[in-house]
């Protein structure tokens, strides 16, 4: 199973400490076992089967040496021998800490990974630690059937671990039918505190010394390190060369002449494989440890930044506190310097962690979250970048509680993961939750050092401090010219103090008295965490679907950010002019989008022939924002193929008289409808929409959702919304803005103006180049319509307002108009 000789054989005394299952003490047993060993004179290795990160940092505590991980899907099963071999280079022994149940391997691959598959690829002895606190003659059957499960595993001994009354030791004894290594007794003062993620890390722990040196001593009392020893000696030679980071990568700089990588360490980066950092050191940089909680600044000349993972979320404000290196860390990576952040590093270049700012170079943020993300997964380049190429695949895993707010503007996905995009990435910048070995993948580390020697040093902060602004993109983009971010306007960039607002859809009236109680209501009850189930079966009842075809979000927007990663989109249409927000939604996800224009002289309205056959999401709006225009559901309905997905945005569906060309209780396959409650409740603060769909589709997309994404008060006003008194409320505005539309449609008539024949809140109007602007200096705010694909600077969509208010426009229009 190691391949070829290629050359000599090698000695090294080794043993596997194993299990049944997790929770039977073997990181005890094996961490003590490396400090008793090492307590008698002997050079110990410590290893652990698979990825994690918090086992070796004992490891090592316990051995004096970093701890080593044997992880066949991580780094390929060739290397697993040759790697042992490197980790246990000048070791009189090397213990290695399994992983879960000894035949507990990567789900779907019949062990792979496993503690027995790494036994077997090292033909090392295992010695199964068996907890029988619970248990007497049944670890008998239980061993013995763990010994002959594998031909290709010796099961060598057993440690008796947790035990009880000599009694029921004498029965175990008698049970088993291997030799009983050791008898270790329960002892609580032992155990290691563990949190969100499992153990505490050592690294975090200011007493890990003194309690690995008490594990060694009750290790040495109950367990027979001499017959350990001989099971480890009676391992084979191992046909394998330990393995060599030089032969992996190339030198990018001379001796002397070293570019300094920056990696992050100390108890908030905890997180880190050993081979990393050599295969950085083989290819000619100089590592240099620094410590985020601690540190002013980055080491001096640093061209790469390294930030592994670890557990920031508990360190959250003490790394805030560090407002100079947060601002440093933010200037540099914005300015090019390549920068890996994994997991714990991406959530560093956040602009929030749990509310708190850090250092604001991803436009988003993250929560914990009660839901535990852990997969081992296969994941798919997006694109070229700083560490990859489009296409390439790595193998990894992710671990962790907290979970992104939103999807990162801007960026292209760093990795496809089982049809989730995740991450950000760039030519200078790679950032995700997935977790890699570097030892399986050293084209990773090899692109890595090629950036930092090119790239230029970080220069030296200033002395006095400064605070990071994560808000900084969004500030600088208010002022630049949308144009060069048109997808990302709307219309409330248009407001400002002193300006009539007839840009923003949001209905004008005040809210209803049962609808301000309802909101009142949710805020009262948001001392508990919001459950959207009344939310869900309100809105349920309300289309004459079940429950489960109804996700509620945080608006609209939320849908569509949701739908944008939920799939690996193939080929995806937009029909335009429509709102942008989910082409934004789309292109922030890394998907390229096909825009499919309705033509002004057929009025805008859709051609189904016109989107490609090929499509497998089709986005419209209906009624259309900007154009107001109502699309027949039939017409819809024919851009249905199998296995394409049809996203119809009726955010304004509820100001069309009957809702008539809604598909909302339509139930055919492929349809995703998508709602807001932000427009006609006046409630765009509040942030209130929900999906519906099939069982299957809604299931996928509720999958991605942020927990608590949607708030107390928000899952209030939407059962209030669907109410009796809210159906009644709905039909009386829906036929006052009837009727202020037509005002406003009758008097743009009498002066000459081109409209579009909307249905719905608004108008598009087309009022010529410039008159934008002047209506805006006569306090007059309207929404510039050339953010919209489709349509140019002449156009402007006006919301429709009673009367008295449109008057004020029609006054502006004539004074703008008139000949000077």
């Amino acid at each position: 199973m190691t391949g070829p000789s290629t050359g000599p054989l090698t000695r090294l005394p080794r043993v596997v400490v194993a299990a049944p299952s997790t929770g039977q003490g073997k990181t005890t047993i094996a961490t003590g076992l490396m400090a008793a060993l090492r307590a008698r004179g002997l050079e110990v290795s410590g290893h652990k089967v698979g990825p994690d990160y918090i086992d070796p940092g004992y490891h090592a505590v316990a051995t004096g040496r970093p701890g080593r991980n044997l992880d066949p899907h991580q780094v390929g099963e060739e290397r697993i021998p040759p790697l042992l071999l490197h980790g246990a280079r000048g070791a009189d022994v090397a213990v290695v800490e399994g992983v879960m149940g000894l035949h507990d391997g990567r789900l779907g691959t019949d062990g792979f990974a496993s503690t027995a598959h790494v036994a077997a690829l090292t033909r090392t002895p295992v010695v199964l630690v068996v907890d029988v606190s619970r248990m007497s003659r049944s670890v008998g059957a239980l061993v013995a059937g763990m010994a002959a499960y594998d031909p290709a595993v010796e099961v060598a001994g057993v440690v008796l671990n947790r035990a009880g009354s000599p009694r029921n030791v004498a029965e175990v004894r008698r049970s088993v039918r291997l030799p009983v290594l050791g008898v270790v007794p329960r002892d609580d003062s032992l155990a290691t505190p563990s949190r969100h993620l499992g153990l505490v890390p050592a690294g975090e722990r200011d007493e890990a010394a003194a309690l690995v040196a008490r594990l060694g001593e009750r290790v040495a009392q109950h367990v027979d390190l001499d017959a350990v020893l001989d099971v480890a000696r009676s391992a084979p030679d191992l046909d394998a060369v330990p393995w060599d980071p030089a032969a992996e990568v190339r030198r990018v700089a001379a001796a002397g002449e070293e570019p300094v990588v920056a990696v992050a360490g100390g108890r908030a980066f905890t997180f880190a494989y050993a081979e990393t950092e050599e295969l950085l050191a083989a290819a000619g940089c100089r590592v240099v440890r620094f410590d985020p909680l601690t540190d002013r600044s980055l080491p001096d000349g640093t061209r790469a930044l390294l930030l592994g993972g670890g557990f920031p979320e508990v360190h959250v404000r003490e790394l805030a506190r560090n407002t100079a290196l947060l601002a440093q860390v933010r200037d540099a990576v914005r300015a090019g310097l390549p920068t890996v952040g994994e997991c714990a590093g991406l959530l560093y270049l956040l602009e929030a962690l749990d509310d708190t700012p850090m250092a604001g170079v991803i436009g988003t943020s993250a929560a914990m979250s009660e839901r535990l993300t852990l997969r081992y997964p296969v994941a798919r380049a997006v694109g070229d970048s700083l560490l990859a190429r489009a296409g390439e695949e790595v193998r990894g895993h992710e671990f962790h509680r907290t979970a992104l707010t939103r999807a990162a503007r801007g960026w292209t996905p760093a990795w496809e993961v089982d049809g989730e995009l995740i991450g950000v990435a760039s030519p200078t910048l790679h950032a995700s939750y997935l977790h890699v070995h570097w030892a399986g993948h050293p084209r990773l580390a090899q692109r890595f050092a090629e950036a930092a020697a090119t790239a230029v040093p970080v220069v030296a902060p200033p002395v006095e401090d400064a605070s990071p602004d994560p808000a900084a993109d969004t500030s600088e983009r208010a002022e630049v010219d949308p144009l060069l971010h048109p997808l990302d306007h709307h219309g409330d960039r248009e407001l400002g103090p002193g300006l009539l607002d007839l840009a923003v859809n949001v209905h004008p009236e005040p809210r209803p008295a049962w609808l301000e109680q309802a909101l009142a209501e949710g805020v009262r009850d948001s001392t508990s965490y919001p459950d959207p189930a009344p939310a869900r079966a309100a809105i349920a009842e309300l289309h004459r679907r079940r429950p489960d075809e109804v996700l509620v979000t945080a608006g609209a927007a939320e849908a569509f950010e949701l739908v944008a990663r939920w799939k690996q989109w193939r080929h995806v249409v937009v029909v335009h002019p429509q709102f942008t927000e989910p082409h934004a939604a789309l292109e922030r996800a890394g998907h390229r989008v096909t825009v499919v224009q309705c033509r002004p002289e057929d009025g805008y309205r859709l051609d189904p022939a016109a989107v490609p056959e090929d499509a497998d999401l089709v986005v419209l709006g209906n009624p259309t924002n900007p154009t107001g225009v109502l699309h027949p559901a039939a017409d819809i309905l024919r851009l249905r193929r199998p296995k394409r997905v049809v996203l119809v945005d009726e955010a304004f569906m509820d100001t069309v008289a009957g809702e008539r060309e809604s598909l909302a209780r339509d139930r055919r396959r492929g349809l995703l409808v998508v709602r807001s409650l932000t427009k006609h409740w006046s409630l765009p603060g509040i942030r209130a929409g929900y999906v519906v769909g099939s069982e299957r589709s809604i299931a996928g997309l509720e999958a991605r959702q942020v927990p608590w994404s949607v708030s107390t008060p928000a899952i209030s006003a939407a059962v209030a919304c669907t109410g009796p008194s809210a159906l009644a409320e709905a039909a009386r505005r829906t036929a006052r803005i009837a009727q202020w539309r037509a005002h406003l449609l009758a008097g743009l008539g009498a002066r000459g103006v081109e409209v579009v024949g909307s249905e719905t809140s608004f108008v598009l109007a087309r009022v010529g180049e410039g008159a934008r602007e002047a209506l805006r200096e006569r306090g007059i705010a309207v929404r510039r319509a050339d953010t919209f694909p489709g349509l140019d600077g002449g156009w402007v969509r006006i919301a429709v307002r009673p009367p008295a208010t449109t008057d004020l426009l029609l006054e502006a229009l004539d004074a703008v108009s008139a000949p000077a």
